[in-house]
């Protein structure tokens, strides 16, 4: 760290007389007539030739510093000219005007150190604004990465839920309802991808309302965050309740609204027909009706990741059945018996009862607790209810993550969140889904509430716990990011392992051996695919925003980099991946919608300007859709 200048803010608010422009007839009086030994020179010849000697040297002094000074500032002018500031001072006049002009007053220097000035800000703006320029260049590359991705799915598979690229085709594994074009349709609007919206759009107005009374079964929880979440994003983006673009290209807001009450009309069978609060886990579009899973039971996490979609479907629409339906779910589960606010990852929608012990928060376990606290943001300004009940579940179960599942590796010290599959007298598995990573993200936006750090702080909102969980969601994004920096392919596998002191299998790194983290990292031969997934770039979009950190943007760089290299089809779309840990990695022939939907809306966000879907005004659902929050 350079040493500081003998000089604080203070200074520059002082009115020092050093740093002020004194006249030419001041200079001369001060000269001449301030003591009694100059007053006695001037009475003699002598004193008389040297006074005027004096004065003549004095003037020409002041002349050419004024010229200089003058030369200075039209070099500055002529800076500001090109901002459309000039100045009036040309030909002949300038030359007068160079007379006694005064030198712009020169502040003190402030040290490298020294924060909080106005005078601070514009020393530095330069760099600033060639950072800003690169990151601008590097968000148009995901632009142009999405339109390379919908490129193929348009060529090849225009309809069908997803892409094989490899194969050149289109695939229905989500219900046939076009998930890939809901998916991406509010990526593109973000983006600007005005072509694409149109595309995207005038396909939704066409074909998805009669796919949606034609098509079977499909699963509650996925069609709810991809195809319904999307259309209320599209509503809101494309202009509907006067949201934020009124000038894009596409059908009118109401299409997507109106398709959106269709569907979601239908999947409140999954509601209506359990004898609980609880859910089935599908609906049959065409009957329409609901069942249960197969094996009777509904995932922990999907039937409490539906709350933010229809409580905004029943702000908009004025019909509270939606909103009712969807929160009596967390109201049912508030009263259930918990593990330190941690839960089982199944539930039964006949019992109504959590069932078996396995705890994770991964599959099955993940959403439901970034639900927890999203559903309270989205509704923390509604005065007639009371949603407290969210934030202390939240609270609840972030105490117990970090008394019960947070541990760390060996040799070196990654934080890394694990599961108790035998429940909370059972051992402990060191076992981390690529899921998880959703989690840092989640602790800081539930630390600040969606403001930055600093704000947060300087309006007193972070209390002990925040901190804490702050300082937990850092040290999880970083070892999010190492499992994909740990790898040959720079990209992160489906699940990892840690090695700690009871745990440790040799021959299962990832591949990268200048990697600090390659022995902390066990990567099993089943679990080294890659799908795309987005949790943490989703989670260094947001610690980005949180505390401002330039870090987060260039992890994410890293893995976008490592997309572009290992995944990208030359014929159109990505591919996800069989193993990251070899070189050439094996390619598997499926593009997952959320790669449009949320990885790189993620990627583009964290490259871009803040103001963009800020984090105090929206919530983003579990597929990236982001939601306007109530009453702001």
């Amino acid at each position: 760290m350079s040493k500081s200048l003998p000089y604080s803010v203070k200074d520059l608010q002082y009115d020092n007389a050093k740093f002020r422009q004194r006249s030419v007839s001041k200079v001369i009086t001060q000269s001449l007539l301030t003591n009694t030994m100059r007053r006695d020179c001037v009475s003699c010849s002598t004193g008389k030739f040297l006074a005027l000697l004096l004065i003549f040297g004095v003037g020409y002094l002041m002349l050419t510093h004024t010229s200089t000074a003058h030369s200075v500032s039209v070099r500055v002018a002529d800076k500001l000219s090109v901002h459309g500031e000039g100045t009036n001072a040309t030909g002949g006049n300038a030359l007068f005007g160079r007379i006694g002009r005064k030198p712009p007053r020169l502040p003190p220097r402030l040290p490298p150190n020294e924060h909080g000035s106005h005078n601070d800000k514009a020393v530095h703006e330069p760099a600033k604004i060639d950072t800003d320029l690169g990151w601008v260049e590097r968000q148009q590359k995901v632009k142009e990465a999405f339109i390379h991705a919908w490129f193929g799915y348009k060529k090849y598979a225009m309809g069908y839920d997803e892409l094989m690229p490899l194969s050149q085709r289109g695939t229905d594994g989500l219900g046939g309802l076009g998930a890939t074009v809901v998916d991406a349709l509010d990526t593109a609007m973000i983006m600007g991808a005005d072509d694409i919206v149109s595309e995207a759009g005038s396909w939704v107005q066409t074909h998805l309302s009669d796919l949606i009374k034609k098509k079977g079964q499909v699963n509650l929880f996925e069609t709810t965050i991809r195809v319904l979440g999307g259309l209320l994003s599209a509503y809101h983006l494309s202009g509907g309740e006067k949201g934020t673009n009124v000038t894009y290209k596409g059908p009118k807001p109401v299409v997507y609204l109106d398709t959106a009450k269709d569907l979601a009309d239908r999947l409140l069978l999954a509601f209506t027909s359990s004898p609980t609060p609880i859910p089935f886990s599908d609906v049959v579009l065409h009957d329409p009706s609901a069942h249960r899973a197969p094996d009777g039971l509904s995932s922990t996490s999907e039937v409490s990741t539906l709350q933010l979609e229809f409580n905004y479907l029943s702000t908009l629409s004025g019909d509270p059945k939606y909103s009712m339906a969807a929160m009596k779910v967390l109201e049912h589960m508030k009263d259930l018996q918990k593990v330190e606010g941690l839960v089982p990852i199944y539930i039964s929608p006949d019992s109504g009862e959590f069932s078996g012990e396995n705890i994770r928060l991964g599959s099955r376990g993940d959403s439901y607790y970034e639900y927890l606290i999203k559903v309270w943001l989205q509704q923390r300004s509604n005065r007639d209810n009371n949603f407290t009940y969210l934030h202390d579940m939240y609270t609840e179960a972030m105490k117990g993550v970090r008394h019960r599942l947070v541990k760390k590796s060996i040799p070196n010290g990654l934080v890394f969140v694990g599961e108790l599959p035998y429940g909370p007298n059972g051992a402990f598995s060191p076992k981390m889904d690529h899921l998880v990573c959703f989690l840092p993200g989640t602790l800081a936006l539930g630390a600040t509430k969606g403001f930055t750090k600093k704000k947060a702080m300087e309006e007193n909102l972070l209390n002990f716990e925040d901190l804490e969980n702050l300082k937990l969601a850092e040290d999880l994004a970083k070892t999010c990011f190492e499992m994909y920096a740990a790898t040959s392919t720079g990209l992160a596998p489906e699940i990892v392992y840690f090695h700690t002191e009871e745990y440790s299998e040799d021959g299962l790194d990832g591949g990268n051996k200048s990697s600090k983290y390659i022995n902390d990292i066990i990567i099993k031969p089943l679990d080294r695919h890659n799908l795309l997934r987005p949790e943490t770039v989703e989670s260094l979009f947001v610690l980005y925003r949180v505390t401002e950190d330039p870090k987060y943007r260039e992890w994410g760089w890293h893995i976008f980099e490592a997309f572009e290299k290992y995944t990208k089809v030359d014929s159109g779309g990505y591919s996800s991946l069989d193993d990251v840990t070899g070189l050439p990695p094996r390619r598997r022939d499926k593009m997952e919608t959320f790669f449009l939907g949320e990885t790189l809306k993620y990627l583009y966000l964290l490259f871009g300007d803040s103001s963009v879907i800020p984090l105090d005004k929206f919530v983003f659902n579990t597929e990236a859709h982001p939601l306007p929050i109530k009453g702001m």
